[in-house]
């Protein structure tokens, strides 16, 4: 904390110092384009990230403007996405229906997602260092390599684009939250530096005044729900022929620190006592862009990341005792997690082709995952290896028509097997090819329609083969690829001083990776056994409606069905959701911001399904200089009482008050 507070003084001290120069306050960040992942051939101007989809893009300036403080919370601002929390009540997101396995995370194009299971706890990453997010839904770049089944998650960092620039911020909210961020940037010449910190803190969160109390939560403050969050992240870059001339080499270190506590479902039958002491990551990265001649160049990234956490778990609401066996519990009263990544990939990308722009890719990415039990000894051992051979292609048909190509062999080599008491036997290699195609054609000057067709594919994760669920599943280390046929047609268009844009999608899911109970007695087993269609639309607009008023929204209808077995639901994604914004000018110095999200019921198992909800956040901004903004707000603002998961309710009305300065 005590570098936090040197940090955020000194970054305060520099923007009073440069007041007189009366810089327009912008809430946004240049990005870090070695770090953005766009198909060939369609990546935009330098300095840009671009849309290639309807719904594919989240600003630094929507995260600011909308209080997006963690990735969840900003990625449920695009259309196609919804937001649902899980068992661990962890912060989780589907694309199109595809969770966060079969859409992975990348940080500037390396994988970040969790060895042993492929989840991620969303709400562990924060967004003040960001630049901006892209998605891809369905039809993916060849470079993002294997287990892009239903698109993948890019959060792009920042870049530096003057000699000296950067923000500070400090916030607090309900629940005695405190959040703190600064980040500063320099560009000199031949090299740049990025540095970024920022730690929330948070007691909880109150519930609805209507929630009625039950055996493990009395309503108030939600039991057991706080957190932690710190995170540092440092990039230095070297551009030797300048930033113009194509070279670039960016080394980058990202260090985070949390801890939570999991509040108990407030169904005391499934309750489970659990905290979290730490959840800690730590990323080394280096991503370089080199010129082979004019028509040539060569991208390469090398990463390592560690993961580490632990669970204990107790036998009530106290905390006080361990619980080391039966429901609720983990091996011994505590779980350790020490899992590792090392991977890398090239890119050779070539224009001497006249009309084509070539890519081909090799990568590889080396899991390993290891537990550890209450007294330390080791348990279980895993060691995978995941391959990537690629290409693809894009070929100008004319000035206003592209077609785009891609193919990518996807292979997972285990390398060792380990687990006490159990006597695995290392399992054969398995591959998946990955085959896609799209349309993309102008139309006039501001509008483009586009097609597209994609078989992707996601190979089973080490959860999936081996684990047995503290005793309840059987292992099944034989499980296969799953693999999807993804369509879409789009449109992005200019009507009026109107954005719009609008797709319809289907994808068909072949070899589901799913839960078969009462395999072997009352013992459940993953396979190879589901089939689903996935279908819907996605509508978009924003603009403004005179000088005073800036609007928004997008819309989302979701039909799931489990063709396989109609008579088991697929779940956590609202058929309808709405989302609808206003940014009233209401003076020259005051905005008043407010933003409006519907969802409508949604199935969490076979026989329950939630109601909808629809909350509305409201805010006032106050600019009392051009680099210093003051805000206060109100989220849910209705109050409503309301469930993404059942048992874990959702924050009723809560209120937040933030101070930024830019520099």
């Amino acid at each position: 904390m005590t570098m936090v507070k040197q940090l955020m003084a000194g970054a305060v001290l520099l923007a009073m110092a440069q007041q007189a120069a009366g810089k327009e306050d912008v809430d946004a960040a240049a990005p870090f384009v070695l770090g953005t992942v766009t198909v060939i051939g369609q990546r935009d101007q330098l300095g840009q990230v671009g849309e290639q989809q309807v719904g594919s893009q989240v600003s630094r300036a929507e995260m600011r403007r909308f209080n997006r403080d963690n990735v969840g919370d900003a990625l449920n601002l695009l259309s196609g996405v919804s937001l649902s929390t899980n068992s661990r009540n962890e912060k989780t997101v589907a694309i199109r229906g595809f969770d966060a396995r079969q859409v992975p995370l990348y940080i500037d194009g390396i994988p970040v997602y969790v060895p042993y299971d492929g989840y991620v706890d969303f709400n562990r990453f924060t967004t003040a260092d960001l630049a901006a997010i892209q998605v891809a839904k369905g039809f993916s770049s060849v470079a993002y390599g294997a287990n892009t089944l239903g698109g993948a998650i890019n959060l792009i960092s920042r870049k530096p684009a003057a000699r000296l620039e950067g923000d500070t911020s400090v916030g607090f909210g309900s629940g005695s939250e405190r959040q703190v961020s600064a980040n500063v940037g320099t560009k000199q010449g031949l090299w740049y530096l990025q540095a970024g910190v920022s730690y929330i803190d948070s007691d909880g969160f109150p519930l609805s005044s209507d929630f009625r109390p039950t055996a493990t939560q009395d309503g108030g403050t939600r039991n057991n729900a706080y957190r932690k969050d710190h995170k540092l992240s440092f990039k230095v870059g070297y551009t030797p022929d300048g930033a113009q001339a194509g070279d670039e080499y960016a080394l980058s270190y990202y260090k985070q620190h949390g801890e939570k506590g999991q509040p108990p479902s407030t169904n005391p039958v499934g309750a489970r006592y659990w905290q979290w002491p730490y959840w800690n990551k730590e990323s080394v990265y280096v991503v370089s862009q080199t010129r082979l001649g004019e028509v040539e160049r060569l991208k390469l990234r090398l990463y390592h990341d560690s993961y580490d956490n632990e669970i204990t778990s107790y036998t009530n609401g106290s905390y006080a005792t361990l619980k080391t066996s039966g429901q609720g519990s983990v091996s011994g009263g505590r779980s350790i997690y020490n899992d590792r990544t090392n991977g890398g990939a090239v890119e050779l990308e070539s224009f001497r082709l006249a009309a084509h722009s070539l890519r081909f890719v090799a990568s590889v990415k080396a899991d390993e995952h290891q537990e550890l039990d209450a007294k330390g000894v080791r348990t279980t051992w895993y060691k995978d290896a995941l391959w990537t051979l690629g290409a693809e292609d894009s070929l100008a048909l004319d000035a206003a028509t592209e077609l785009s190509l891609g193919v990518s062999r996807n292979a997972l080599r285990p390398d060792t097997v380990y687990s006490a008491g159990n006597a695995y036997t290392l399992p054969e290699n398995q591959s998946a090819t990955d085959l896609q195609a799209g349309l993309f054609r102008k139309i006039g000057l501001d509008a483009r329609v586009y097609a597209t067709v994609a078989r992707k594919s996601r190979l089973p994760t080490l959860k999936d083969r081996y684990s047995q669920r503290l005793g309840t599943y059987i292992e099944n280390p034989a499980l296969r690829a799953e693999e999807a046929m993804n369509y879409e047609l789009g449109y992005q268009g200019n009507a009026q001083g109107l954005a719009l844009e609008a797709a319809l999608f289907y994808s068909d899911v072949k070899d589901k990776i799913q839960s078969v109970a009462n395999v072997s007695g009352v013992r459940a087993q993953m396979r190879n056994a589901g089939r689903a269609h996935i279908s819907g639309v996605e509508l978009g607009l924003r603009g403004r409606a005179g000088a005073w008023l800036d609007v928004g929204g997008n819309y989302t209808y979701t039909e799931m069905k489990n063709v396989s077995d109609r008579a088991m639901r697929l779940t956590d994604v609202p058929r309808h959701k709405l989302t609808a914004h206003a940014v009233l000018h209401a003076a020259r110095q005051v905005d008043v911001v407010a933003i409006a999200e519907v969802n409508s019921g949604r199935w969490v198992s076979n026989t329950l399904e939630l109601g909808g909800v629809t909350t509305l956040n409201l805010k006032a901004v106050y600019r009392p200089l051009p680099a210093w903004t003051l805000e206060a707000g109100v989220a849910n603002l209705g109050d409503r009482n309301y469930a993404l998961s059942d048992g874990f309710p959702g924050a009723g009305r809560t209120w937040l008050a933030n101070a930024q300065v830019q520099f």
